[in-house]
């Protein structure tokens, strides 16, 4: 298994009895990291340990990715973002800390966002890297400007169809993100490439509910938190590449709706910043962590 060096691994019950794998180092303030799509925990290895200089850093696979348990969808909660979330809360707790910042890319920024709405108390902080808001990313992404986001179409399909659409290509479906968002080639040793794709093939049928529930459970919850005004209460910030310039859309003006206490920074890098930037997202991270 591709491991983050000088982490400690174990496997630890999130929400419903499911088992995540958890890499975890560090002493000082905790801060849990929740890695994007189709990526694995890895994702965060040199940011993790640059951050685990001085915090206590906790960085599972999320439900139905790398490592972790991959329940069966038997309902739309099951991969549910508040179910996930729960997850990220559990781990914690039973790690000892009842309060920790929580810093997502991509899936799991969405992730993260919804802990820091159920959970005000727990979640100090919100780290946001290059995704919108489950909500806003359907009121923007439509039309001509759906191309950049065909995969969220696809994937929000009833059970079956998407599954075996996927599984017959996975290798080839998984490489294109990762190739369409780094066409030199140099964000990913090979061993790392192998590893992102061997992971998200033996996953399909959880991605897949993952992505789902944001086009059905996820954009409910959003809706009826933005019915009774509800943001995050803790400090919030967001980096992203301009995706405005792209499609027309203000990044910043769309998360500030959602956070009071809010920050926004462009950054010149592509999708997976962690990995092509670690420096850059570590610095970010230690911005943040110190409002």
């Amino acid at each position: 298994m591709t491991a983050i060096p000088g982490f400690a691994y174990d496997r630890i019950p999130g929400a419903e009895g499911v088992e995540l794998n958890v890499a975890h180092a560090g002493e000082g303030p905790p801060v849990v990291l929740l890695h994007g799509f189709p990526q694995t925990h890895v994702m965060w290895s040199a940011v993790a340990r640059d951050l685990a200089r001085d915090h206590t850093v906790i960085a599972p696979d999320l439900r139905g990715y790398g490592g972790s348990d991959k329940p069966e969808e038997t309902s739309p909660e099951t991969y549910a973002k508040r179910t996930m979330a729960n997850d990220v809360v559990a781990v914690a707790a039973r790690l000892g800390h009842e309060r920790f910042a929580l810093v997502g890319h991509d899936r799991g920024a969405l992730v993260a966002v919804r802990a820091g709405l159920d959970h005000p108390g727990t979640v100090s902080h919100v780290g946001i890297l290059d995704v919108l808001p489950t909500l806003d990313t359907w009121d923007v992404l439509h039309g001509a400007d759906a191309k950049v986001a065909w995969h969220l179409y696809l994937m929000a399909q009833p059970k079956g169809l998407p599954e075996k659409m996927i599984a017959a290509v996975a290798e080839e479906f998984f490489a294109s993100f990762l190739d369409a968002w780094d066409p030199a080639g140099t964000t990913f040793s090979a061993e790392l490439r192998e590893h992102y794709l061997r992971a998200s093939a033996q996953a399909v049928p959880s991605i897949v509910a993952d992505y789902r529930a944001s086009a059905g459970i996820d954009l409910d919850m959003d809706r009826a938190d933005r019915a009774k005004g509800r943001t995050l209460a803790m400090p919030v910030a967001a980096i992203s590449q301009d995706w405005g310039s792209l499609l027309g859309f203000d990044p910043e003006k769309i998360w500030a709706a959602w956070a009071p206490d809010f920050t926004y920074e462009p950054v010149e890098a592509g999708h997976f910043m962690a990995e092509e930037d670690p420096g850059r997202i570590a610095a970010f991270v230690r911005g943040l962590l110190g409002r």
